[in-house]
């Protein structure tokens, strides 16, 4: 099922962008599954393949009395469901490498962080699984040194490869996009997507809850598509402000569809 996420890279890619789509973090079963209702309705009405996206925990948190999850096996039961009753996908972030095989007996694509994307052990960890591996580019690096943890991933035995690109530090508290990144990765012959949320983060607010500016969700992702981009990160939420995770940059739900419905021409114009 995950193979037509992996484009023939070489030859152009697929005719259509993908989508990694859903809560911040897995908040319940009953919510996962009213969102990636919703989602799966869309993305089929305008022919996107389609993975669910939930943290079914968040380590990096900001202050110790931040919402992390629900429990691991809890919140990895529901990925489970959400896979096996809308027969789509799933992606969740790893931490930790002996985190790599408990996820991957859930879900099928394991993602590392943009602030691990040089930890050694959970590269090798997450590549052993055999699961599909999306490595976010660290907010620290150039789009060139991905490179290097393209090859740990391939090195590994693993040849499953995404990239995703979520913006670069820009003094302590933003975050700015350097489209010059997404053909650079998407030469090293992997899959390259745009986080479109988590790159308008604004980290690191004297509060401690990480701020956004969601009202640019669209212009990210029209020019991520515009330079080629095989793939959509977005986090959404029928309710962001009172998301548990990264409300503050969420697109919400019920503008999915008309984004997805530009996106799709913008798409098309180009190819």
């Amino acid at each position: 099922m995950i193979q037509q996420y992996l484009p023939a890279i070489k030859n152009g890619g697929s005719s259509q962008f993908f989508l990694m789509a859903g809560p911040c973090a897995i908040e319940g079963e009953d919510i996962a599954l009213r969102i990636a209702e919703r989602i799966v309705n869309i993305t089929d009405k305008y022919n996107i393949p389609y993975i669910f996206k939930g943290s079914y925990r968040k380590a990096n948190r900001s202050r110790v009395d931040s919402f992390t999850g629900i429990g691991d096996e809890k919140a990895l039961k529901v990925l489970e469901k959400v896979g096996k009753t809308f027969g789509v996908p799933t992606v969740t972030d790893i931490h930790e490498s002996h985190e790599a095989a408990m996820a991957a007996a859930y879900v099928d694509v394991l993602q590392i962080p943009a602030f691990l994307c040089r930890q050694t052990e959970l590269l090798v960890a997450a590549a052993q699984t055999g699961k599909v591996v999306n490595i976010k580019k660290g907010q620290f690096l150039s789009a060139g040194s991905m490179q290097f943890a393209v090859d740990k991933v391939k090195e590994s035995g693993n040849e499953k490869i995404f990239l995703t690109d979520r913006g670069n530090s820009f003094g302590y508290q933003d975050l700015i996009v350097d489209f010059r990144g997404l053909p650079e990765m998407r030469a090293f012959g992997v899959p390259t997507v745009m986080d479109c949320t988590h790159s308008l983060q604004q980290p690191n607010q004297t509060s401690g809850v990480t701020g956004g500016k969601p009202a640019l969700i669209e212009t990210i992702a029209k020019a991520a598509i515009a330079v080629g981009a095989d793939g959509l990160f977005i986090e959404t939420h029928p309710d962001p402000a009172n998301a548990k995770s990264d409300g503050a940059n969420m697109l919400h739900l019920d503008l999915l569809d008309g984004l997805l419905a530009k996106l799709v021409r913008v798409r098309e114009a180009i190819l």
